[in-house]
């Protein structure tokens, strides 16, 4: 069943965290997971910034295949709520300073953490995506339809936000930008906002992200 791309795409960006499986070392032949914070990178890949001293970076380093659930906050029936399972490969990255920006700007609080040596970021290649978006609603993705999502380069999304920052930095704080939508945290609290007619043109996201803030009802 054909299923739509762009839920799994706001669901990288509304959740904070997810269940990391990956390959057990000690217990060979089991999956161990554990939840992990993440923040999609400009292609919306999830990007992990973990020890190396850590149970999952171990089994990562020894098999890089890995499953990733993200799952949509849904009160106490977590079945009725959208989720997506990302299957693919957590490798190892160099981060660049402009990556490493937008990652503490959704998880300020690791800041810290970047003097330590032991601590590296990682990044999950998708190579398949199972999304469920609710009843009668469940297909895979295919890697290719994954990476025909367009990307914001990140020197772009950096200038946005200086823009929208003049602005709304009063009552807000804008944690992300893409073609697609707005990362946002207020009140302590994650919010995603949509564009409706996304992907939007780079040359059009200032103008439809000031649109979209200044409905917001914050």
């Amino acid at each position: 069943m054909k299923v739509p791309i762009e839920i799994a795409l706001h669901l990288h960006h509304q959740v904070g965290y997810g269940t990391l499986a990956t390959h057990s070392t000690h217990l060979p032949g089991y999956p161990f997971a554990t939840i992990l914070p993440f923040v999609p990178d400009e292609n919306h890949c999830p990007l992990f910034f973990i020890s190396q001293l850590a149970e999952h970076t171990k089994n990562l380093l020894a098999d890089p295949r890995a499953s990733f659930l993200i799952a949509q906050p849904n009160g106490e029936d977590v079945q009725t709520g959208a989720r997506v399972t990302v299957a693919g490969e957590v490798r190892r990255i160099d981060a660049s300073d402009g990556l490493v920006a937008r990652y503490l700007r959704y998880h300020p609080e690791v800041k810290q953490l970047l003097e330590f040596g032991d601590f590296a970021f990682f990044r999950l290649e998708p190579a398949r995506l199972r999304l469920i978006a609710g009843f009668g609603q469940a297909g895979w993705i295919e890697e290719p339809a994954w990476k025909a999502i367009s990307p914001l380069s990140l020197v772009q999304e950096s200038e946005l936000l200086e823009a929208l920052d003049v602005q709304f930095a009063d009552r807000l704080r804008v944690l992300g930008l893409d073609k697609y939508g707005i990362d946002l945290l207020l009140h302590g609290k994650r919010e995603r906002l949509r564009f409706s007619d996304a992907p939007l043109a780079p040359d059009e996201l200032e103008k439809a992200a000031r649109r979209t803030l200044e409905a917001h009802p914050s």
